[in-house]
């Protein structure tokens, strides 16, 4: 995926529509927060096995695909505004992640903060 061609193509759809101003951080998290949580909204109320089966419905799996996209607009969107290269940052935190998760402590252990101290 070539992240930083998308957030060109982001930058010119919203500058050709004049929308740059409205794309402050803050505006552009606020939004980011209401896609994610349209996406929430599809599994709401559903049970973990029928959220799983969503997977098999195409129509179920249009409207999430939507939703993750939208979520991931305003997040390219968010990060161009403020500089932040996206594949850059996600490589660095997953670098955390795994000194701060190691598998001998998190193996199949859902608590957030497991490590020994």
């Amino acid at each position: 995926m070539d992240i930083k061609g998308i957030q060109q193509r982001l930058r010119v759809f919203a500058e050709e529509r004049d929308w740059e101003r409205f794309h402050s951080p803050k505006n552009l998290a606020m939004a980011l927060c209401a896609e994610a949580a349209e996406l929430l909204e599809l599994f709401q109320w559903l049970t973990e096995e029928q959220s799983r089966d969503m997977a098999g419905s195409e129509r179920d799996m249009d409207l999430v695909r939507e939703e993750v996209a939208d979520v991931f607009i305003y997040l390219a969107r968010l990060a161009d505004k403020l500089g932040i290269d996206m594949e850059e940052a996600v490589l660095r935190k997953m670098e955390l992640n795994e000194k701060k998760y190691p598998v001998d402590l998190s193996r199949g252990n859902a608590t957030k903060y497991n490590r020994r101290d």
